[in-house]
């Protein structure tokens, strides 16, 4: 009873704020998608990314084995499902990517925050900055049939992350006032992102839907089982190794939408694909934390 209590306490928070988005759009409300990501991702999110890689306490040793599981990870998913997505003889550019990616930012970070605390989110931010990386290079290739893998150096939040991984390293610390400053901009971060993935879910379209479901649910299985193996592979601690295997197991991103719908691939059976996974994520992130706690 006391770890079913335990982990609605860090489920709901999420899924509330992710509420207030949905029925916001449903009941006729103004949002402006497109400012608030942009607000997001190029100044709250950057901030956050900074500043909980300044603050973090942990280890040196511990972050790069973390980045290297996290390497590790999702190179051996793209493999896996590159080989899945071939057999099944689905479209490449349509279903691999959001296979891969999961919504490691608007979902991923909440939840390690709310369950693991300051550590867990310095973790989380790795394993964030690791799926960007891999997302706007190859998966924007991937999509796209081609693209710049140059794109990943003009993102804000990787900037961030570099910036963010100097200071760490040196141990250096802005002045109070400026990481106060950032501080208070980094905590908008997570809940314009949870109302933000409500309206986004609210105004998808769905496509092939039952296709999406055991799509989604083949995604939920393989990812925990990829994630498990690696962080025991890489012996990670406690923490380290929850944090990978929420990071790794979160549904498929929103981006995958918008990445599909800008370039061309189908971006209806994706919308399908986040719909039937974040709805089961409700199911399945539940029961990873209740096996993590």
């Amino acid at each position: 009873m006391v770890l079913i209590l335990t982990v609605l306490e860090i489920v709901a928070p999420v899924g509330l704020l992710g509420a207030i988005g949905y029925l916001w759009v449903k009941t006729g409300h103004e949002y402006r998608m497109e400012f608030i990501t942009r607000l997001s991702m190029t100044l709250s999110v950057p901030a956050l990314i900074f500043t909980a890689l300044m603050k973090t306490e942990l280890e040196p040793a511990a972050l790069t084995a973390v980045t290297l599981a996290a390497i590790v990870a999702y190179g051996a998913l793209t493999l896996i499902l590159w080989g899945v997505v071939k057999g099944l003889g689905l479209d490449r550019r349509t279903y691999l990517a959001p296979l891969i990616f999961g919504n490691t930012g608007n979902v991923g970070l909440p939840l390690a925050m709310f369950a693991f605390g300051e550590a867990g989110l310095g973790y989380a931010v790795v394993i964030f900055a690791v799926m960007m990386v891999w997302s706007f290079t190859f998966g924007i290739w991937l999509v796209s049939g081609g693209g710049s893998p140059w794109r990943i150096v003009r993102e804000p939040a990787m900037g961030a992350t570099m910036l963010g991984a100097l200071f760490l390293w040196q141990g250096w610390h802005t002045p109070v006032w400026l990481t106060n400053s950032l501080t208070l901009l980094g905590q908008i971060a997570i809940p314009m992102m949870l109302i933000t993935l409500g309206v986004a879910v609210a105004r998808l379209t769905p496509g092939r839907l039952g296709r999406a479901v055991w799509l989604s649910l083949m995604r939920a299985v393989l990812t925990v089982a990829v994630a498990v193996a690696v962080g025991r592979f890489f012996a990670l601690d406690q923490v380290a190794f929850a944090v990978l295997v929420v990071q790794i197991s979160t549904p498929v991103a929103v981006t995958s939408y918008m990445l599909a719908e800008k370039y061309g691939a189908d971006a209806d059976a994706v919308a399908g694909l986040v719909i039937a996974s974040t709805l089961l994520a409700i199911i399945t992130l539940p029961l990873t934390l209740g096996f993590l706690i």
